[in-house]
């Protein structure tokens, strides 16, 4: 048997067929509109009216779906599409950075005698005690132990180790390292050495001697391991203590440590002893 709620319609769909059959029999025959008609009209035009709106609303639903869909895809591809002009932007950026380096690097060797070779930065020491690096260029490029590193700004540091292809360099901001140098201005001599928090200090200065902040420091080329006249950096601080005979001058180097990508290995140090006679 059938349930109420399909009795029900059933009932409403007969009504609404006989009257859709009424009233097309009677604008054949043009008759006036009985009460009877007048009744099916009253009863199936708000039913209708709702169908009629049902329908429009399950269209523009549809509708509205479809846009959201669309609209939903072409906002990924847009995304995607930013998201590789990104990424392009950014190696292209890159590549200008780089190139940007590699013309002063080569403008540097261009301006030296020295014999260097280039090498880059593929390693760093995590210790908070050794300031050291590791580059690709070892024993077999020539790199032999004890040779100094340099970069466009200054020097850089000391291979301590070299290995085939690779080589470990100490920097001079390493506790360890010392470097003979020179106040610029005064020739005033004094070591500089490495610190823990990543600068060094200028020792050994006599209270005497002129020094002042902003004074460029150079190697002096007397300890055997550095060529004369390479940045280091500048003053920072001057203290003369009361008593004593050195004062206590701060540097600031001239290389920046945590930006260092690449520095050139002089290979000649047996040259600096007639470069500096010349």
């Amino acid at each position: 048997m059938l349930s109420r709620k399909m009795a029900i319609v059933a009932g409403v769909v007969l009504l609404i067929a006989v009257n859709v059959i009424v009233l097309s029999v009677m604008a054949k025959h043009r008759q006036p509109v009985s009460v009877i008609e007048r009744a099916a009209l009253f009863i199936t035009a708000p039913i209708q009216t709702a169908f009629h709106h049902a329908v429009k609303w399950t269209k523009n639903l549809w509708r509205q779906y479809f846009i959201l869909v669309f609209t939903a895809k072409e906002n990924e591809d847009l995304k995607e599409a930013l998201k590789l002009a990104l990424e392009k932007n950014r190696r292209h950026t890159e590549i200008e950075l780089s190139n940007a380096r590699l013309r002063k690097l080569l403008d540097f060797k261009e301006k030296t005698s020295y014999k260097m070779i280039a090498a880059e930065v593929v390693g760093k020491d995590p210790s908070p005690w050794f300031k050291t690096i590791v580059v690709n260029k070892g024993a077999a490029h020539s790199v032999l132990k004890g040779l100094p590193v340099v970069t466009p700004d200054g020097i850089a540091g000391q291979v301590i180790e070299s290995a085939s292809l690779y080589s470990k360099v100490m920097l001079i901001i390493d506790q360890n390292s010392a470097v003979d140098a020179l106040i610029q201005r005064t020739r005033a001599r004094g070591i500089i050495q490495g610190e823990s928090g990543g600068g060094f200090n200028r020792k050994y200065v006599l209270r005497k001697e002129d020094v002042r902040v902003e004074d460029s420091v150079v190697s002096s080329g007397l300890d055997g391991v550095f060529p004369k006249g390479f940045d280091l950096g500048h003053v920072s601080g001057v203290v003369r203590p009361m008593a004593g005979m050195f004062q206590v001058v701060t540097v600031l180097p001239s290389v920046d440590f945590d930006k260092l990508e690449e520095v050139f290995i002089i290979l000649n140090p047996s040259d600096w002893e007639s470069m500096r006679s010349q």
